[in-house]
Parts: C-alpha cells; structure tokens; sequence
C-alpha cells in the first residue's frame, strides 16, 4: 500500500489511516517501498509527492479484497493491493 506523506510530520499520515477491523499486523516504513529519500529537515513537513509503502496482513484472500477497499476509501492512500 502507498501512502501520501505529503504536508505531514514523521509518521503522521499513518497514524491518520483508519485500519480494517480484522488485520493481523499493519506495519509502515521505507522497508515497503517509498517516493525516495526525504530531502527536508526532520521537523519540517514532507514534500508534495512523498510516500512510504505499508503492509497489511489479514488471514484470508477474502478479508484482503474488502480490506483493499476499505482503504482505497482514504485519502491519504495512493495505492492498495492483495498480494500472495
């Protein structure tokens, strides 16, 4: 899952992100995936076209499908997709 950083502080814009109900784990980092190094100060705001991947884990490919919806729904999220 992408998620749009942009105009936020550190992790903000994950802890924004209402979760799925039924997740096993959700995790957030660079380790995901991301638009590239961030070139700010640490205490400024992430620039415009920022992300950090995130990835849910849920116990069925089922709860994945309307879980990928659930948040397609937000803002913040660029991008969501079930993979095996």
């Amino acid at each position: 899952m992408k998620i749009d950083i942009s105009g936020t502080l550190n992790d903000d814009a994950w802890r924004q992100i209402r979760q799925f109900d039924q997740i096993q784990s959700a995790d957030f980092g660079p380790q995901f995936g991301s638009g590239g190094r961030c070139n700010h100060p640490l205490n400024a705001p992430h620039a415009k076209g920022e992300w950090i991947g995130a990835e849910i884990k849920l116990q069925t490919p089922l709860l994945a499908q309307y879980a990928v919806s659930h948040y397609l729904e937000q803002e913040r999220v660029l991008d969501a997709d079930v993979v095996d």
